[in-house]
């Protein structure tokens, strides 16, 4: 099967690269498994902080959020994110100000949003309005049917398992054969795994599990209106998902491409880091899991053309930063692989590029 451009991985990455690049060239999408977004995608806090991240990935979020703001009636709800502190973490706790842009709010401020939290413990807290939740699923459907009214495909249960670069282009074997001139590698923690099979040197992009916890309403309260809450340093946080609260203890544990699992006792000190914060007692999960957060070395993401192997095209490193930088993302990279000039300003994306890791 014949197209101008291969997307290898159907994670948000792939999705909103495949799309913006359908506009453009006929585009088909391999994803190895059954459903698009199985493994990071389906598996995000889906949050949106301006403030989020390495420079270069706060100028992706802040070229995104009026996209994700207004596109297709708009894909963001009001949530708020909070920091709170003990009374020794009170120098960590200003870095965190510094750090996200927060504004200092008063305990009581703190416990009239979340209730829950104890009294005895709580010594300092921030507060920002500005952070949204994304609804993920629209979002990644949506990218599909802009794909698909473009012409473009996606294929399931494809999973790759040779690369080949000859004169026509890129031949990938995936249960079948697919040819094309380029070939972008949004594959996620699969991304070096796929740079090598196709011959191109890898970038050193580590996947790190981080595991999560789903449980009751703490107390039964209502806690639809309730904010993102943190604390100090993100050793861990809590966010109202369906009625529920959801619990991670933040962990980053470097590992190999996998269908990740929460860890037990990862997990057992993320919710004890938690419980000091709450007066109400956690109750036993009522489901766990984990996502492959994937990390270029210095942490954020990479996008564009191989300055070795120019027709190969990463889209990769999104780290958890992957729904939040999708819209302003994918049309750099379009904009890159089409040889237009990007909308983002140059220091970002000379900081983007893959061409700073072959130095």
């Amino acid at each position: 099967m014949n197209a101008d451009i291969i997307v290898i991985g159907g994670g948000i990455a792939g999705l909103s690269a495949a799309a913006r690049l359908s506009a453009d060239a006929k585009v088909i999408l391999l994803e190895m498994e059954s459903a698009t977004g199985y493994h990071a995608s389906g598996r995000s806090a889906a949050l949106i902080e301006q403030n989020y991240g390495a420079p270069s990935v706060q100028a992706l979020n802040r070229a995104s959020v009026g996209y994700l703001r207004d596109a297709n009636g708009g894909y963001l709800t009001p949530r708020g994110l909070m920091i709170v502190a003990s009374a020794d973490e009170r120098e960590a706790f200003q870095i965190d100000l510094g750090k996200m842009g927060v504004d200092e709010i008063s305990v009581q401020e703190a416990r009239d949003m979340v209730p829950v939290l104890e009294r005895e413990t709580l010594a300092f807290a921030g507060y920002h309005a500005d952070a949204f939740d994304i609804d993920t699923d629209r979002l990644m459907q949506d990218f599909i049917r802009i794909l698909k009214r473009n012409g473009g495909q996606v294929l399931t249960d494809r999973t790759v398992t040779a690369i080949r670069q000859e004169a026509g282009g890129w031949s990938v074997t995936a249960g079948a054969e697919y040819t094309a001139p380029t070939l972008v590698n949004a594959g996620g923690a699969w991304a070096d795994l796929i740079a090598g099979i196709a011959g191109v040197t890898p970038l050193g992009i580590v996947p790190h599990r981080r595991s999560m916890a789903r449980i009751k309403a703490p107390g039964g309260h209502d806690v639809g209106g309730w904010p993102m809450f943190f604390g100090v340093g993100e050793t861990w946080y809590a966010k109202p998902d369906a009625g529920a609260l959801i619990i991670s203890p933040a962990d980053e544990d470097a590992t190999h491409p996998h269908d990740a699992f929460a860890d037990d006792m990862t997990l057992a000190e993320g919710l004890a880091r938690y419980q000091q914060f709450v007066a109400e007692p956690v109750t036993k999960p009522l489901a766990t899991w984990a996502g492959l957060r994937s990390f270029a070395p210095d942490r954020t993401l990479v996008l564009g053309r191989d300055p070795e192997v120019p027709e190969f095209v990463w889209c990769a490193g999104q780290g958890g930063y992957g729904f939040q930088t999708a819209a302003a993302a994918s049309l750099l990279l379009a904009d890159l692989v089409a040889g237009r000039a990007p909308e983002l300003d140059k220091t970002s994306v000379a900081a983007l590029k893959p061409d700073r890791l072959r130095a």
